[in-house]
């Protein structure tokens, strides 16, 4: 257990767990570790590296704690190193879920868990190969020497033959902690921007203890090794710009991509957050509105139908309050959205404009915003297209290149943007989006 000492080291046994390739099966392997630790009465806390909102439902389902994000970038060295310590003080495991491959993006998932000292364990499809294997975890294991590599694990094995050929081809020098049987009871659903949500998934308990049971008896579900987490430098508590705001959050199918991280920065500020569906309430009533990204247009005629709604956020900007929506709420504050079937809706009218779905990506990657009261960081991805007469007020620049990137949209009372901004890299920044400055 860690020392009673609130600056002292603490010392968890922790796991960051990776793949040679986005697809492999890294999420649920992880809920499947989490339940199974879970189950057994342990206290677990997952993280998933870089922006993600789809995979922490799962994870925080599977481990019954929540799930935040971890990243050098977007969170920050100090916040990454402050998340894991507060968890050491609290769990008896951390695991962390890695994005992409081990060594994709800059800063990538090898970066984190080396600068963190946590042991790596791999993930390799092995459908379709046999001693070939060996190799693939060959590569990861010495890309870089100073990582802490823990093993691999053989996701997707036919059968006892197969996974006779994968053993066979792992050098001696690598620890091989098991074989995944092929499970088709355990997959998880996914559609156009990755998992389905947990909360539709009907039998998603059933699913995750189908995963567990079948961890159960490989090396990976083994105890991993205790990992020393310093304590982080003292950090300031930012002004409370936003004491006496009414901010409230839109929360349903339609609109879930919240950050838990962004509500309680909003709360540390100072404001009183209340939550609304647009699919479900007649009516919304506050200083300053939030709405997230998600899918509206899967419900769109149920969006579109809800008159009372659309009015209520029309009065909400008539009255000058600020209202500031991401993704796919600025989808549902245009005139017009189509689906990808072609189906169209009217909608809220705030943001002059329409917006249409494509069959593939539109938008992808880390950016940043700068603001007059600070850089926010954060995330573009979605598959849809917009046309509005509204001139950007502003750009995001693309981590990779520094090129400008989505467009920001200020029109009266409103702030819109494809982007999923993290708050608490910019405190006031974050602030100064819902009226306070």
């Amino acid at each position: 257990m860690p020392d009673s000492n609130a600056s002292s080291p603490r010392h968890c046994p922790a796991l960051f767990l990776t793949a040679s390739a986005s697809g492999q099966g890294k999420t649920t392997l992880v809920a499947a570790l989490a339940r199974h630790h879970h189950r057994q009465g342990r206290r677990v806390r997952v993280f998933k590296t870089g922006p993600d909102f789809l995979d922490p439902m799962i994870l925080s389902r599977a481990s019954g704690a929540e799930v935040t994000p971890l990243d050098l970038w977007m969170v920050g060295e100090p916040e990454c190193r402050r998340k894991l310590y507060e968890a050491a003080g609290e769990a008896d495991l951390i695991l962390i879920e890695g994005a992409m491959g081990l060594f994709d993006g800059s800063p990538s998932g090898a970066d984190l868990a080396e600068t963190f000292d946590i042991p790596v364990a791999a993930l390799i499809d092995a459908r379709g190969m046999g001693q070939t294997f060996g190799a693939l975890a060959l590569g990861l294991a010495s890309y870089r020497p100073t990582l802490r590599f823990a093993g691999v694990a053989a996701n997707q094995v036919a059968g006892e033959r197969h996974a006779e050929m994968i053993r066979a081809g792992i050098p001696k020098s690598i620890r091989y902690l098991g074989a995944i049987a092929r499970l088709a009871e355990a997959a998880l659903p996914s559609r156009h921007l990755g998992l389905v949500q947990a909360e539709e998934i009907a039998d998603l308990d059933q699913r995750l203890e189908a995963a567990a049971d079948r961890l159960a008896g490989t090396a990976l579900a083994e105890w991993p090794e205790p990992v020393t987490f310093h304590a982080p430098s003292e950090s300031s508590v930012p002004p409370r710009r936003l004491a006496g705001q009414r901010i409230a959050v839109a929360r349903d199918a339609a609109f879930s991509f919240l950050y838990a991280d962004n509500l309680r920065l909003l709360q540390t500020l100072g404001a009183e957050l209340s939550f609304f569906s647009p699919l479900t309430d007649t009516g919304v009533s506050a200083d300053a509105i939030y709405l997230p990204g998600g899918y509206p247009e899967l419900y769109l005629q149920t969006l579109a139908t809800n008159s009372a709604m659309k009015n209520a956020l029309r009065a909400h900007v008539a009255a000058h309050r600020p209202l500031y929506a991401e993704c796919g709420g600025m989808l549902y504050l245009l005139d017009r959205l189509t689906d990808k079937t072609g189906g169209e809706a009217n909608l809220v009218g705030l943001l002059p404009g329409r917006g249409r779905m494509q069959p593939r990506l539109a938008g992808l990657g880390m950016q940043s915003l700068d603001t007059p009261d600070g850089c926010l960081r954060g995330h573009s991805f979605h598959h849809s297209t917009m046309e509005t007469p509204i001139k950007p007020t502003a750009f995001g620049a693309r981590q990779r290149d520094g090129l400008p990137g989505e467009p920001f949209y200020r029109h009266g009372s409103l702030r819109a943007s494809y982007l999923h901004l993290y708050f608490p890299s910019a405190p006031e920044a974050a602030a100064a989006l819902f009226g306070a400055g």
